[in-house]
């Protein structure tokens, strides 16, 4: 249905939801947004994809009010709005759900939804009507919640719905999605998925920030590409593909997902050839850890690191992947279970802490390098030290030589193409892609033997990932071993020379990666036998 005095769509025929006309916008030096032109049919998903600091997200920021645009304006469904705040941005009906979530982790979910619009000092009142609201809004969409449990006890894919859910009972009529499915097992992605087409045939328009290509492909009826502040490419779904969308996003043919042999003959032990790996680097055996609850996290797992090999670890999120990681770096001690690191054996009365773990040549990338792996207010120089400033080359706990710190960063930030390449940059300033890429830098800068990698490419960009990517094969065909966890199964079939897969944290199977294909470790990750 045409509305009319509405602008129309970029079909010419469906009325336009948002139209972003002229944008611009400067941080000092850095011009984030320039000339950006953004058209958005009405109940339509639109993609938004373009690699970290591209822009995008300076440019849903300024949709939403988070920031004033330079120049440039705006309409909303057909007429020009003045977004000063959220506040105006909800008045015309625009949502935004973040991908870092603004929870309260220890209230309610219901009252979550109703922290900053309650009407008056009559609250039971207040939560009632809106316990009703949110009943029949579920009830249409699709989108569950516990709404008198504790957000912290609810499981991620529930607080996504919340959030989602609070922005509809507010009014939204346009809702932005940054990176949606950055933390969603596969089933909670189908699910949001499903919902998200829900919405869309109710008249609800979705702005969807990812990533993902495949995702973009599946769900939206069309994207626009941004590169360097601008917009390079607008087109329908059924007119691009996954290599056209990578390809527009980096400027260059980039890989999406070939997996790449070890180098023949990569440091190799005698007797080793046969299985093209080298020595035993890491083991562990019967490792067992559980949580306060006394809930087996770890039950019996055991593993072996070679020389020279990637080991993937599939799973769903939350069957033990964390916990493994924690306890091979020394951040954990689990309650049985021995492991054997650089000719050491460790048990759970004298573990490995991971200051040992450094001195054994054991690095160690975190999923989340937000709280463990980087201090946000740091400078990246600062960060990119952690755990190393006892180096002698950085001087000692009672003088550290910052000169000779800032030029190391500047060599990591040039080895691993950080950027911007400043040094005294807070860490926070960064783009997720290059937050990771100085993490990583940092971790193997001293070419570890062993290097774990939590989630190595969660809300990164194509080329970063392919970058990334790179950067491990490398460690591999040097004569490393990598273990990598990830919940995205293309990246541990691209990555991988065999696959460990977890569930309710045991090993449920290990396949070489010949044997590797989607339907096989679906099986293992639900828990069926191999």
């Amino acid at each position: 249905m045409t509305v009319a005095g509405a602008v129309p769509g970029p079909d010419g025929a469906q009325p336009l939801a948002v139209h972003m006309a002229g944008i611009g916008k400067r941080f000092g030096a850095v011009q984030a947004n320039r000339s950006v032109n953004l058209r958005v049919a009405r109940a339509s998903v639109h993609g938004i994809v373009g690699e970290n600091g591209a822009g995008k997200s300076t440019l849903m920021s300024i949709l939403y009010g988070f920031y004033q645009a330079d120049e440039g304006s705006i309409e909303v469904d057909g007429r020009a709005v003045q977004i000063r705040d959220s506040h105006d941005a909800m008045a015309v009906g625009i949502g935004m759900v973040h991908q870092h979530f603004m929870l309260v982790d220890n209230m309610s979910a219901l009252d979550n939804v109703l922290l900053g619009a309650e009407p008056d000092w009559r609250l039971g009142a207040a939560r009632t009507a809106l316990a009703g609201r949110l009943q029949s809004l579920m009830e249409e969409t699709g989108l569950r919640v516990r709404l008198d449990a504790v957000v912290e006890d609810l499981p991620v894919g529930e607080r996504q719905r919340l959030e989602i859910l609070k922005a509809l009972v507010r009014g939204a009529r346009v809702l932005i999605l940054d990176e949606p499915t950055a933390v969603l097992t596969p089933d909670e992605t189908t699910a949001l998925f499903a919902a998200l087409r829900g919405l869309r045939e109710r008249g609800t328009t979705v702005l969807l920030i990812t990533h993902k290509l495949k995702e973009i492909m599946a769900l939206c009826d069309r994207v626009t590409v941004m590169r360097a502040g601008e917009v390079v490419l607008e087109r329908e779904i059924a007119d691009t593909s996954v290599d056209d969308l990578a390809q527009a996003m980096v400027g260059r043919r980039v890989s999406t997902g070939r997996r790449v042999a070890a180098v023949p003959g990569a440091q190799r032990a005698p007797g080793d050839e046969a299985r093209g790996v080298g020595p035993v680097l890491l083991q562990a055996q019967g490792l067992r850890w559980c949580d306060e609850l006394g809930v087996p996290r770890l039950d019996d797992v055991s593993l072996t690191l070679r020389a020279g090999e990637i080991v993937g670890v599939a799973g769903v999120s939350g069957n033990g992947q964390t916990e493994l990681l924690e306890v091979l770096s020394g951040l954990r001690v689990p309650q049985a279970g021995s492991l054997v690191l650089a000719e050491d054996r460790f048990v759970p009365t004298a573990w490995l802490s991971p200051a040992q773990a450094r001195q054994r040549q054991l690095a160690h990338v975190p999923e989340d390098r937000l709280h463990r792996a980087l201090v946000l207010p740091f400078a990246a120089w600062e960060s990119a030290v952690l755990g190393h400033q006892a180096w002698r080359r950085y001087g000692s706990w009672a003088w550290m030589k910052r000169a000779v710190m800032k030029q190391a960063t500047m060599e990591m930030m040039q080895a691993y193409d950080v950027r911007p390449r400043n040094p005294e940059l807070r860490s926070s300033k960064f783009s997720g892609g290059n937050q990771q890429k100085l993490v990583l830098a940092r971790e193997a800068q001293a070419q570890p033997a062993v290097l774990l990698v939590g989630q190595p490419t969660r809300g990164v960009d194509i080329g970063a990932i392919e970058f990334i990517h790179a950067r491990l094969r490398a460690h591999r065909d040097a004569g490393g071993a990598v273990l990598v966890v990830s919940s995205e199964l293309d990246e541990i079939l691209a990555l991988s020379d065999r696959v460990l897969v977890m569930n309710a944290g045991r090993v449920a199977g290990e396949l070489p990666i010949e044997d590797c294909h989607e339907a096989a470790l679906g099986r293992l990750m639900g828990g069926a036998a191999h």
